[in-house]
């Protein structure tokens, strides 16, 4: 082992991303199956929405944090080292983190039209409108990713006697910096400036609601009294979805993105990523863990702001230890029948 590999980093990395993979996949699939087989009291589009989220994020943790990351560190020659899986790695990886990445800012705006715009809200608020901009961004995303095919290759390290996936040597410089600046913009840049401008929006309006919606009794019948409290604790939990899973993205994403910025555009640029006596590759690292990890957080965020979901999936976590424990009485009860 090297000195590189004994590096804190390395082991925080090698303990966190299998612990994120066992957490978060699990817990995505759980996700689906309740938007998909119990009634949340959400929308039919924004069900639809979150059971794409669920699998997107299920696609990232299988193909970059397991696939990619945790195999590296248990294998010293990956399979992904060679053809053909070093030129397609980049485009499932990146399929699938830009596929999540979009379909959390569909999201975002969708429940922005349906919270304010009720003039189109009955024709993009709707589950066929979210099933064709799930498999719009879908398809695009994976386009999108298809020009690294020609930026890896596979050569043979003679120093190390095995075999490595890198940026083709013989790519034009412009090609590989086009598609990391495309990258950035993509997945960062123009994501982060889309929620954040809708749940900017959408906290102003909320503001300015509640300053002007001001009720008497002279002005309401008693048929009001009973509509407005929950026409306004519908439009109050939608709220508290949308901005809870877009901006948690931005939160966790924003190290990520502000180091990936600052690698490509200064002299960090072509250095070794895995040095780190250079402070901006432990915090790129970092930004990298705090990102991923929007993929299997977001059970837990729906559970602490749906009170519908958090009943049903705290049922089936009862259900699941309810289940196990039966099978280890059965399984004592067998092992005593069988000593006697």
């Amino acid at each position: 082992m090297n000195p590189q590999e004994e590096h804190w980093m390395v082991t925080l990395q090698v303990v966190f991303y299998p612990a994120l993979a066992i957490v978060g996949i699990p817990s995505n699939i759980v996700t689906f199956l309740i938007f998909w087989r119990r009634n949340c009291l959400l929308s039919k589009s924004s069900t639809f929405y979150l059971m794409a989220i669920s699998v997107a994020d299920t696609l990232v943790l299988i193909f970059i944090v397991v696939l990619e990351i945790t195999v590296k560190f248990y294998q010293e020659e990956p399979f992904w080292s060679r053809e053909p899986w070093c030129r397609l790695r980049d485009i499932f990886s990146y399929g699938a983190y830009n596929t999540s990445t979009w379909l959390v800012v569909v999201f975002t705006a969708e429940r922005f039209i349906a919270i304010h715009t009720w003039a189109i809200k009955t024709k993009l608020c709707t589950p066929r409108s979210a099933l064709a901009a799930i498999t719009t961004i879908l398809l695009l995303s994976h386009l999108l990713a298809i020009p690294y095919y020609w930026s890896n290759v596979s050569v043979y390290d003679h120093n190390q006697t095995k075999w490595a996936c890198i940026y083709k040597p013989e790519a034009p410089h412009g090609y590989v910096h086009a598609l990391v600046g495309a990258q950035t913009l993509v997945a960062y840049v123009l994501p982060f400036l889309i929620i954040l401008t809708l749940n900017g929006l959408t906290l102003r309006q909320i503001s300015l609601s509640n300053r002007v919606h001001v009720l008497t009794a002279a002005d309401l019948t008693s048929g009001a009294y009973r509509v407005t409290p929950l026409l306004r604790s519908r439009k109050r939990k939608s709220v508290v979805l949308l901005v809870t899973v877009s901006m948690s993205f931005v939160l966790l994403s924003v190290t990520r993105a502000i180091t990936q910025i600052i690698i490509r555009t200064t002299f960090f640029y072509g250095q070794d990523c895995n040095d780190y006596n250079l402070q901006i590759n432990v915090a790129a690292d970092i930004g990298s863990m705090l990102s991923l990890s929007n993929t299997a957080i977001n059970t837990y965020l729906y559970a602490c702001t749906q009170a519908k979901f958090r009943q049903v999936f705290i049922t089936c976590v009862r259900q699941v230890l309810s289940h196990c424990k039966t099978n280890k009485t059965l399984r004592s009860s067998r092992s005593a029948i069988y000593h006697l």
